[in-house]
């Protein structure tokens, strides 16, 4: 791979132009990690306060009733954006568990799976915990196995 930067004073913005003989998934990974460069940061609420959260910090957002929260180690915020827009404004390393449930896959300290084919994600050093579906089960596999 080549990296080249030009230089032009008649530019108003940056433009980025990736050239490939095919659509490949380094290519969509470059894709995808200059488009989280130019999103805005999102915005986590608690109360009337608004935080500027580290979205790595987050171990798992989960909707509850009509509302989305994003849950750290020792708290809980409201998010303000559909489980679905999340999901796409979010890094790779953030993946659906079930239909209510998006878990920072490198937070998971252990995958617990029970005979009854449900599975409990635990977390390091914290007592929260969400279960995955079973829809969900083998793409969290697959992550789980990417991103270690």
């Amino acid at each position: 791979m080549k990296v080249k930067i030009e230089l032009d004073s008649q530019c108003d913005e940056i433009e980025i132009v990736i050239r490939t003989p095919e659509l490949s998934d380094q290519v969509e990974d470059i894709q995808r990690a200059l488009s989280q460069l130019t999103k805005p940061p999102l915005v986590f609420y608690k109360g009337t306060s608004k935080f500027f959260l580290n979205v790595a910090e987050i171990l798992f957002f989960e909707t509850e009733g009509s509302k989305i929260f994003a849950h750290s180690r020792d708290n809980a915020y409201e998010v303000r954006l559909k489980l679905y827009e999340l999901e796409d404004y979010l890094p790779g390393y953030f993946s659906r568990v079930a239909k209510s449930t998006i878990v920072n896959v490198k937070s998971i300290y252990s995958l617990d799976r029970s005979f009854s084919g449900t599975s409990t994600i635990r977390f390091y050093k914290t007592h929260k915990q969400v279960h995955v579906s079973r829809h969900y089960y083998q793409l969290l596999k697959e992550t789980l196995r990417e991103l270690r």
